[in-house]
């Protein structure tokens, strides 16, 4: 099987962001007129960096990274009102090609206020922008893309909570339907739970292997993964998994700065029988020094075959 890892939005090497932002309090305060203004500049800005970032990724053989969600600062919010995307058209079409052209898998993860199956009404509705938001995206970019979400909260009832995500997704747009992808979290909705949801609703399942340690019922994954994979199999894409170390044993479910490469390999074995490629995202705060780190140790104390400087075969 064939792993290639990416990394989550910061490049530290290149100690730069794509995603500088400003509040809604300071937007507001400056005024509507020279507050789009700002938020101009700072989208320019942040396009020209995430080019830098891709070029970055490319000479480095990363074929895999996750977009800021910040990358259009208050895209969102339902007090600012603005084109996000006609004014930049010709800049999401160059995000686009360069992530063809550089073979360099993007995706997303909206953030914790995206809930889709909260019982209050207005929470929904803006979940929905959001989504709309990182579909729209995807789409002037022309580029098959996928957001990640958790379930959800559960409101004192699992099940209901369970109920009430399924039927709000079926009421979706199929065109932000076919963006979602779903994972496991670090303390509710565990590994069965989430495979029910994509299995019902025929949508691709994200494992993240840390929330399974942090958060499982004695699941064997091994009787899982068959099935986890599986959800894939519609798609053009390959299997996305996540991958994390804990921070300590008092803070298990906050992760790491780095991998713990020995927890990786155990990881990797898990998944050796059944020989699929795999796209897997390291969640860690070094970002791109501790993918490095990771294939440094790999090198030098695995027999993995390496195609390039992140990809290699099991």
């Amino acid at each position: 099987m064939i792993i290639r890892l990416g990394y989550v939005a910061i490049s530290l090497v290149l100690n730069i962001t794509a995603s500088k932002t400003i509040t809604y309090t300071n937007y507001n305060k400056i005024g509507k007129e020279a507050g789009y203004k700002k938020l101009d500049i700072l989208i320019r800005e942040n396009f020209a960096k995430l080019k830098e970032i891709l070029k970055y990724n490319y000479k480095n053989h990363i074929h895999f990274y996750r977009l800021s969600h910040n990358l259009i600062p208050l895209a969102t919010h339902h007090n600012v009102d603005f084109d996000y995307l006609k004014p930049y058209q010709q800049l999401w079409q160059e995000i686009g090609n360069l992530s063809k052209q550089y073979d360099i898998r993007l995706d997303t993860h909206p953030d914790q206020f995206c809930v889709l199956n909260s019982p209050r009404q207005e929470v929904v509705q803006n979940s929905i922008v959001m989504l709309e938001f990182h579909q729209q995206i995807f789409h002037a970019m022309q580029i098959d893309g996928k957001a990640v979400l958790h379930v959800g909260g559960c409101f004192n009832n699992k099940e209901k909570a369970i109920k009430t995500f399924i039927r709000n997704f079926k009421k979706l747009d199929q065109k932000i339907q076919n963006i979602i992808i779903l994972e496991n979290d670090d303390k509710v909705f565990g590994v069965k739970d989430v495979l029910y949801i994509c299995e019902t609703l025929n949508i691709p399942m994200v494992l993240d292997y840390h929330h399974y340690k942090c958060h499982n019922d004695g699941e064997d994954l091994k009787e899982y993964l068959p099935r986890i994979l599986a959800t894939w199999s519609h798609e053009n894409l390959r299997p996305k998994m996540h991958f994390s170390s804990p921070k300590s044993k008092k803070e298990f479910r906050s992760h790491s700065d780095y991998i713990d490469p020995l927890a990786f390999i155990d990881f990797l074995e898990l998944l050796r029988p059944f020989n699929t490629d795999i796209d897997i995202m390291l969640e860690c705060k070094a970002k791109d020094y501790a993918l490095f780190t990771l294939i440094a140790y790999l090198k030098y104390k695995t027999n993995y075959h390496f195609l390039d400087e992140t990809t290699f075969k099991v």
